[in-house]
C-alpha cells in the first residue's frame, strides 16, 4: 500500500485488513466528529461496514478518482490519529479536486494537520498534476479556516446549503488553492 512520510507522521492508504483500527478511530471520535458530518446509521460504526468502505475506497484510489490517507504518528503505527481525503478528482481540462480532513479529538492543535495537508498538497500537485484544490469549511470552524489561510488557500465565498451536517443543510466557505507552477 502507498505511504508517505512527513517529519512526525506516516500517511498511508489502507485496505480492508485494517478495518479494526479504522473502526476504533471512528468510534473514539463519534461525538467530536458529529458537528461536521452527516447523520450516520448505526451500521456505519461497525467493523463490517468499515471493511466494505475500505474496499470501495481502495477501488477509487486505484482508479485515481480519490486519494484517502490515514494519519499515524511514526512511533505508533497501530493507532490512527486522523485522515485526509482528496476526492472528486477531475482530470483533463479541470485538473481539480476537493479535500476533506479530520483529526482525532486528542490530537488537535499540535500541527499534525498542517503537516498532513502540506504533504497532501505536494502529492496532488506533483504526482496527480492537479491545478486546483478546494476545501469547503463551515464558517464557525475557525481552526480549519485558519489552517487553509496559512497554506495560502483563498476565500472564494459562501457555498449556500452546501453539505448536510448533523441533519441540517449548512453553508460552507469555499477555499481554493491554485498550483501556479
Amino acid at each position: 500500500m502507498e505511504s508517505y512520510q512527513t517529519n512526525r507522521l506516516i500517511l498511508k492508504v489502507l485496505d480492508d485488513s485494517n478495518s479494526c483500527i479504522v473502526t476504533e478511530y471512528i468510534n473514539r471520535n463519534v461525538d467530536f466528529f458529529s458537528d461536521f458530518e452527516p447523520l450516520r446509521d448505526k451500521k456505519f460504526y461497525t467493523e463490517i461496514f468499515q471493511k466494505t468502505q475500505l474496499k470501495t475506497d481502495l477501488k477509487f484510489i486505484q482508479d485515481r478518482l480519490m486519494l484517502k490517507l490515514w494519519i499515524f504518528k511514526k512511533e505508533d503505527l497501530n493507532k490512527i490519529i486522523g485522515e485526509i481525503t482528496f476526492y472528486n478528482i477531475v482530470p483533463f481540462a479541470f485538473l481539480s479536486c476537493h479535500v476533506g480532513y479530520k483529526l482525532d479529538k486528542d490530537e488537535t492543535n499540535k500541527g499534525y494537520m498542517t503537516e498532513t495537508l502540506k504533504k497532501g498538497i505536494e502529492i496532488m500537485f506533483n504526482e496527480y498534476g492537479m491545478h486546483r484544490i478546494e476545501a469547503y469549511i463551515r464558517e464557525e470552524n475557525t481552526s480549519s479556516l485558519n489552517l487553509c489561510k496559512r497554506l495560502n488557500f483563498i476565500n472564494e465565498g459562501i457555498a449556500h446549503n452546501f453539505l448536510e451536517v448533523n441533519g441540517e443543510w449548512k453553508d460552507h466557505v469555499r477555499m481554493a488553492l491554485i498550483n501556479d507552477i
